[in-house]
């Protein structure tokens, strides 16, 4: 055979390998407002960056008349390229080649480029579309599922992974995503569930649809699974590349530099008033956050879900940061189960990938009830205690408002090895709030008090004592575990100074096979 006959097969081969299930199953893809595999890869990586893997490879099975259907890539579309620049790795599933089910040699071919990534030291991004397990396959193709966890967890910590589901993804192909640091979904075409409305009814007689059982809402505000919800695959990939550019490469980088050009000393008189003078009403925390960071940008983790309290990227100066902060315009921005887990995840992910933290507290403690406490709030609030007291990044925290009792000591306090610790002047920082106070301190003259005026006067006088002599930054100040009382307004220039201070620092947890975090 001459080279140009050679070369012609292997462009037909190409040629073949780019169109997986063929026109007709594309032209479906297409019908369902979906993207292929290979579009989608060209729409996330810079252009023309794409360098693929394993374009030949093809299941080996015989059995179900699968030797009379074979595919080249077999499903998935795998390799590396760039975004802004940046090495990734990705694998993108194909709906279009049986379903997007995983086969032996599928698995392998996720299974190569999360090996390479991990030598390299890259991120992966996984597109999931897929019907699940190959049923012909067996247990090879269970086989390979658990391959791709076991390198799921091995990369858990080491480089960033990003699961971006575009299609179905059901039974055990759900725990790759579950696995990895952040899960974006789209609207009406993506689910995730262990089991499908079908089994579902057979075994509880629930009936429930698709979108009910695993949407993406569903997901975003009951489950916690999903971390972005995108109203389709345009918007998800934009937040892939996002998402990626406030994050390193690897947990031995520090995360990219940006330009700034807004100024570190610039002054938002506004935040000087925005705590109400009662302090029972709310405010919008992000208000505070969007007014300190650059050029106002604020990408929320997890919007749909707790929403007591707030999560997520931006910047200072440049500097790629993570904000945790309560939000007193939700449930008076209390702690409870659902907002520790929120939170502590993504503590644990900036501190692995080298993100500084930054935390903004308004706290009226941790949600009381049955509920809380059958539902073991003191374990799921001791996750973030611990993510906190485990983090070794720059952590700096300011105190806006109310820092009361247990609460006070999560959300990132000197005494868990915060590095700078700011309050506002409009700080309260003490056991539990005046009221409750009162009951305690002064429950024996209370009980002597018949007269309801006389009573209400008693506890107002009381309250504002105690307010004065507990209820301020200045008695934790006088002990140094608040490092300064800033002006509001001020609040950005002091946060980027600490920072920059920051910039070089080195702490360390004693050595150990892992800590035993409680779950």
């Amino acid at each position: 055979m001459a080279i140009q006959e050679k070369i012609k097969e292997l462009m037909d081969m190409r040629a073949k390998a780019r169109l997986g299930g063929g026109e007709k199953r594309i032209e479906s893809q297409h019908q369902k407002g979906k993207y292929t595999a290979r579009e989608r890869i060209d729409m996330l990586l810079d252009e023309g960056s794409f360098e693929e893997f394993d374009m030949f490879v093809s299941h080996r099975t015989v059995d179900f008349g699968l030797d009379k259907q074979t595919y080249l890539s077999d499903g998935v579309v795998t390799g590396y390229g760039t975004i802004d620049g940046r090495l990734v790795y990705v694998f993108s599933q194909d709906f279009t080649v049986f379903g997007g089910s995983l086969s032996e040699m599928y698995a392998q071919k996720i299974c190569k480029v999360m090996d390479k990534a991990m030598k390299v030291g890259a991120p992966v991004i996984g597109i999931n579309d897929s019907g699940g397990a190959r049923i012909q396959e067996g247990v090879k193709s269970l086989g390979g599922y658990a391959e791709i966890f076991e390198r799921n967890i091995l990369a858990s910590g080491v480089v960033p992974q990003i699961s971006a589901i575009f299609g179905p993804c059901a039974g055990g192909a759900v725990y790759s995503p579950a696995l990895t640091d952040f899960t974006i979904m789209t609207k009406n075409t993506s689910y995730m569930f262990v089991t499908g409305p079908k089994v579902v009814k057979t075994v509880t007689g629930e009936v429930v649809t698709d979108e009910e059982l695993g949407g993406a809402m569903v997901h975003a505000t009951k489950s916690g699974v999903t971390h972005f919800v995108a109203d389709d695959e345009n918007e998800g990939i934009l937040l892939i590349r996002k998402l990626l550019s406030y994050m390193p490469q690897n947990n031995l980088e520090d995360p990219p530099l940006a330009p700034c050009d807004d100024p570190i000393d610039r002054l938002d008189d506004s935040l000087n008033e925005i705590i109400p003078e009662n302090p029972n009403k709310p405010y919008d925390v992000k208000d505070v956050i969007h007014s300190v960071v650059d050029y106002n940008e604020f990408l929320e983790v997890q919007r749909h879900y707790a929403p007591n309290i707030i999560t997520g990227f931006a910047r200072f100066n440049g500097m790629s940061v993570g904000i945790i902060a309560n939000q007193p315009s939700f449930l008076a921005g209390v702690l409870d189960i659902n907002a520790s887990r929120k939170a502590a995840r993504f503590v644990r992910f900036c501190d692995a990938f080298n993100i500084p933290l930054v935390t903004l507290v308004d706290v009226p403690g941790f949600l009381p009830g049955t509920a809380q406490e059958y539902g073991g709030i003191i374990l799921h609030g001791a996750k973030l205690l611990f993510a906190y007291g485990e983090a070794t990044v720059p952590k700096v925290t300011v105190i806006l408002r109310k820092a009361y009792g247990g609460a006070y000591d999560v959300m990132s306090s000197k005494h868990l090895r915060g590095d700078i610790n700011y309050a506002w002047p409009t700080a309260e920082i003490a056991v539990m709030g005046p009221k409750g106070a009162i009951e305690v301190l002064h429950a024996r003259e209370l009980s002597q008090i018949t007269d309801d005026q006389e009573r209400v006067k008693f506890i107002a006088e009381k309250e504002e004592e105690y307010k004065r002599k507990f209820a301020t930054p200045y008695v934790a100040a006088k002990y140094g575990y608040i490092d300064d009382v800033v002006e509001p307004r001020n609040t950005r220039f002091r946060i980027i100074r600490a920072l920059q201070m920051l910039s070089t620092k080195k702490d360390s947890n004693p050595p150990k096979k892992h800590s035993n975090i409680p779950l």
